[in-house]
């Protein structure tokens, strides 16, 4: 007997109608819901989902850098190469439109909106070789660069120093992209453009933006006998020109968004804006841009990253200006020059940095000019537009003078389009900051951290970017045969004679000539292995682990002149190379009795000082 039942399939009883087969655009839905996944970790996945396979050269656990498979250090590792990324700086566009005395109402304008300090402190030059070389650094899922030691980031403070912009106020918020009509518009509306000026303008830049050249052109001439409405018109494009040119400035290389116009629609609003968190939120996106392999080219402010790097490293990349005063921007405490080096031999440097080459306070003397801001302390979402990136103080407590402690997992920003909430978090920004006890107790000494820090770090994170087998100037066979103390002595000499080279340079022109060539003379004798001797009596300690061989690239970063030094009656000439570390104890030689022994003479372009 048959059955009343319909037909049995796959999914069930279904009715015996035939089959409809999905459409075109249902199959392409499909196929979107399989394949959209969130850019961030989150913390409501199941555990289990957490574990994932290691990479080589690490992170052991990808817990927390989930995308590092994508990462152009795991491309190095694996032995492919990028060259150094091209730069977006318009440093010197600045100078091409310049408020003199004949345009001192824009200036005025300009000066109220707090953004000001932007046309003297941007650089010039930007270094190609350093920064591609931090920016192999940056992991995108915690928003900080990853170094041998630990982690850093550029924070509020660093803004509010370097480029002294307000990082308080309101947050710039777009509801949505905007289309080339409503740009067309705004350019018609706010900078007096006709309609077939803007159109042609947007249609040429194939976007909502407009050209730097074109701001230029049109708006420079302007000066304080025209009319209220063009000095108007004027100022806001002005502004507009500054922002594409620093703050915002993108990979497009010529043109800055229309967007960026409407918060200039009221002059007299410009200076509300948080404009350092928006630039900070602006720069870490365009850093997570350029950690993809196939990324050719970095935009964002790179003054900005160029200074942290001047002010946080300065014993090996600085080169400080010694006419600077604090009460200016810290951006212009530094004379920005393109490193020699090649990337590969960056990258080396920056695998064997230790904890004591890090300035990790370098603020103390301007505090007097400009105060620690407390927003600072905030950890949350900082928002450019439709741009959101989370900022996370607690992973990087030692730039802030506390012991670093493991920090917890990196938290995913929510979506742009939920652009009012993160707005009323960030005005409520004094309930959102870290509490005494996330900050922890104070550093004892310079970049302290927990006992169990490090061995965390190692597992989660990429510490070494080139790879051992591809280091410069060493075979695999030459680099087994070295000693496993010559790094650390190495690297312990440049140390000693940095820190004793820098308190020089730090004393500037009022320091005494006896004082100054002394201390050349010391750092002299480190810096060639004389001093080694009075060491040689102690046992060495082994070199750490992490002490990576140094190359033949590796070089002193001061070589200091030539000194003559008469040998004493008593004693026999120096041997012409001297052995920096000798297989047997050396005594040293006895001083000379008498006033023989206070009368040393120093030689210096045949001019001789006696005492």
């Amino acid at each position: 007997m048959k059955s009343d039942m319909p037909p049995r399939t796959r999914g069930g009883y279904t009715s015996t109608a035939p089959r409809r087969r999905p459409t075109g655009s249902e199959r392409r839905r499909r196929v979107q819901l399989r394949e959209v996944e969130p850019e961030h970790p989150r913390h409501d996945r199941d555990e289990t989902e957490e574990v994932l396979e290691g990479a080589p050269g690490g992170p052991i656990d990808r817990c927390i850098l989930r995308s590092f498979h994508k990462h152009v250090a795991a491309k190095i590792w694996l032995g492919e190469d990028r060259a150094p990324l091209k730069l977006v700086n318009h440093g010197a566009k600045l100078q091409l439109w310049d408020l003199d005395v004949e345009r001192s109402r824009i200036y005025e304008t300009v000066q109220r909106s707090g953004l000001a300090p932007l046309i003297s402190c941007s650089h010039r030059v930007a270094s190609r070789p350093m920064l591609s070389a931090f920016c192999e650094r940056w992991q995108p899922e915690t928003t900080t660069f990853h170094l041998p030691f630990g982690e850093m980031t550029i924070t509020l403070d660093d803004v509010a120093s370097i480029l002294h912009i307000p990082i308080t106020g309101s947050m710039i918020s777009f509801s949505q992209p905007l289309r080339v009509d409503d740009a067309n518009a705004l350019l018609v509306e706010l900078l007096g453009t006709t309609d077939v000026e803007a159109s042609q303008e947007t249609e040429q830049c194939r976007s909502p933006s407009v050209r730097l050249q074109w701001l230029r052109e049109n708006f420079s001439t302007i000066t304080d006998v025209s009319s209220d409405d063009d000095i108007d018109f004027a100022t806001r494009a002005f502004l507009l020109h500054l922002v594409g040119c620093t703050l915002f400035a993108d990979k497009s290389a010529t043109s800055v968004g229309v967007v960026y116009l409407e918060l200039f629609r009221d002059l007299s609003m410009v200076g509300s804006y948080a404009w350092g968190a928006a630039c900070l939120a602006f720069m870490y996106r365009q850093l997570t841009t350029a950690t993809r392999f196939e990324v050719r080219q970095l935009g964002g402010y790179l003054t900005l990253l160029q200074a942290w790097i001047y002010e946080h490293f300065p014993e090996m990349f600085s080169s400080p200006d010694m006419a600077y005063i604090e009460s200016r921007p810290r951006a212009l405490r530094w004379r920005p020059h393109v490193i020699p080096d090649s990337l590969q031999s960056l990258r080396e440097r920056l695998d064997r940095l230790q904890i004591s080459d890090v300035c990790w306070e370098p603020y103390v003397d301007h505090r007097a000019e400009h105060p620690f801001p407390d927003i600072a302390w905030f950890s949350g979402c900082i928002k450019c537009g439709l741009v959101v990136e989370p900022y996370h103080p607690e992973r990087v407590l030692r730039q802030f003078g506390h012991i670093q402690t493991i920090p917890p997992r990196p938290f995913a920003p929510p979506r742009p389009d939920r652009s009012i909430l993160l707005d009323q978090y960030w005005e409520r920004w004094t309930d959102h900051v870290l509490i005494d006890h996330s900050r922890g107790r104070r550093c004892h000494y310079s970049g302290e951290s927990v006992a169990e820090y490090m061995a965390w770090y190692d597992r989660i994170s990429h510490r070494i970017v080139q790879p051992p087998h591809l280091r410069s100037g060493f075979t695999t066979d030459a680099r087994s045969s070295l000693p496993s103390h010559t790094a650390s002595t190495s690297d312990s000499r440049n140390a000693r004679a940095l820190r004793l080279l820098r308190h020089v340079i730090s004393g500037g022109r009022q320091q005494s000539g006896d004082y100054f060539w002394g201390a050349l003379n010391e750092a002299h004798s480190i810096l060639a292995g004389s001093d080694e001797t009075s060491a040689s009596h102690s046992t060495p300690s082994p070199a750490p682990a992490s002490h990576s061989t140094p190359s033949p690239a590796t070089r002193p970063f001061f070589c200091p002149p030539t000194f003559v030094y008469p040998p004493p009656a008593s004693v026999d000439p120096p041997p012409a190379a001297v052995d920096p570390h000798p297989s047997s104890p050396v005594a040293p030689p006895a001083p000379a009795a008498g006033p023989t022994a206070s009368t040393t003479v120093y030689v210096r372009s045949k001019r001789k000082k006696k005492t």
